[in-house]
């Protein structure tokens, strides 16, 4: 099954963004610490353009270290400045503002110099959805000022929040890209929740995820759902947690879709462990698989 997601608000999400970008000192690049390079949306890059931006690796409490930290070198390789992130518990959220205060300097010196008023810096967060945007937010301004769920596209206009003196901040919805041509990536994105879970196979999905899994994280798999070995194919391994979890139905079967919203689930919210999907020696130097 080919994965797509691109619902209406997204397109408006889009107009939105091009339509105040114009007026942003300063943007902030929200990625998914997980998935690097497959939660970069290309047409965020093409409006940033050449305006200051910081790189923001989010939910880094979820991701690989190791892996983490071959992908921050990885973007400063690139010349980009990079943050790796945790929005819930708050680390690195200093880090960032700092990051942007120095990126605006140089205007503020401009204004200061020809004896204009100085205004606030003007910086706006972009990303897809899910990426944690709304929950930095709440985290920067202290209050639930943003809408956070579990769903992705929750945010649907725009806002303006004060996040610290002279510093605001313009919120947008998440936006992923017309067309996922990736494949792999649209895997996963829809693993990590940046896609409906209504709009793709969840079979197709976590199969794949229990095969990468079963690759680079084999103990984390066996630690979490008492297992004493990897065995057979990833739907064998699927069956076995569905056993070991009680997921059974009349006749001793297996309750399969359970089983794949428990381990999505799960995977999701760190339970399984700190995994990254996305690896840079997966990817050439330039764009994507």
């Amino acid at each position: 099954m080919v994965i797509n997601w691109y619902p209406g608000h997204m397109a408006k999400a889009r107009r939105l963004i091009e339509e105040n970008i114009k007026i942003i000192d300063v943007v902030i690049e929200l990625l998914d610490a997980r998935i690097p390079l497959s939660s970069s949306n290309p047409m965020i890059s093409k409006m940033i353009g050449q305006k200051p931006s910081v790189l923001v690796l989010n939910k880094a409490d979820l991701a690989d270290t190791a892996v983490l930290e071959k992908w921050i070198a990885y973007y400063r390789q690139q010349g980009r400045i990079v943050i790796a992130l945790d929005s819930k518990g708050g680390k690195g959220i200093k880090s960032m503002v700092t990051e942007v205060r120095k990126l605006a300097a140089p205007k503020l010196e401009h204004w200061q110099k020809r004896g204009l008023k100085t205004r606030s810096v003007r910086t706006m967060i972009l990303g897809i959805p899910n990426v944690g945007k709304s929950t930095l937010i709440n985290k920067l301004s202290r209050s639930s000022v943003a809408r956070t769920a579990d769903k992705p596209g929750e945010t649907k206009g725009k806002q303006w929040v004060r996040i610290a003196n002279q510093l605001d901040l313009l919120d947008t919805p998440g936006v992923l890209w017309p067309k996922l041509e990736n494949q792999i990536c649209a895997y996963r994105l829809a693993a990590t929740g940046a896609i409906s879970d209504t709009v793709f196979d969840m079979q197709d999905v976590v199969t794949k995820l229990i095969s990468e899994l079963s690759v680079h994280y084999p103990q984390k798999l066996c630690d979490r759902y008492k297992l004493d070995m990897l065995s057979g194919t990833p739907q064998d391994i699927i069956e076995h947690i569905g056993r070991k979890r009680g997921c059974i139905v009349s006749g001793n079967l297996i309750d399969l879709e359970k089983t794949y919203k428990l381990i999505l689930k799960e995977y999701r919210e760190g339970k399984i462990g700190e995994i990254s999907l996305d690896r840079v020696e997966d990817f050439p130097i330039k764009g994507k698989i």
